[in-house]
C-alpha cells in the first residue's frame, strides 16, 4: 500500500472510530432519560461500539503511522525510566 493511500486510510479509520465512540457514549447517556424512552437492551450494544471505536482508532493510527509514542508527553517523560536522564541510575 503506498504511503499517501496509507496515510488516508488511517485518517478514516480513526475518524471512524472517533464518531463510534462519540455515538456511543451519547446513546448510553441518552438512554438514561426517562423522557426519550429509549430501548435499554440498545445501552449495552452502546457500550460495546465505545471498545469498537476505540479498536478502531487504533487500528487507524497503526495503518498510518501514528502508533508511536513521542518523548513528548508528560508522563513519558516524567514516569519512563528510559526517558529520564539521571546520571546516578543506569540504564540496564
Amino acid at each position: 500500500m503506498k504511503r499517501k493511500s496509507a496515510l488516508m486510510l488511517g485518517n478514516v479509520l480513526m475518524g471512524l472510530g472517533l464518531v463510534t465512540m462519540i455515538g456511543g457514549v451519547g446513546y448510553s447517556v441518552l438512554a438514561q432519560l426517562p423522557q426519550l424512552n429509549l430501548p435499554q437492551f440498545l445501552s449495552h450494544g452502546a457500550i460495546m461500539s465505545i471498545f469498537v471505536g476505540a479498536l478502531l482508532w487504533l487500528v487507524g493510527a497503526r495503518v498510518g503511522g501514528r502508533e508511536r509514542v513521542a518523548d513528548r508527553y508528560w508522563w513519558v517523560r516524567h514516569y519512563d525510566k528510559r526517558c529520564r536522564h539521571n546520571p546516578r541510575e543506569r540504564h540496564s
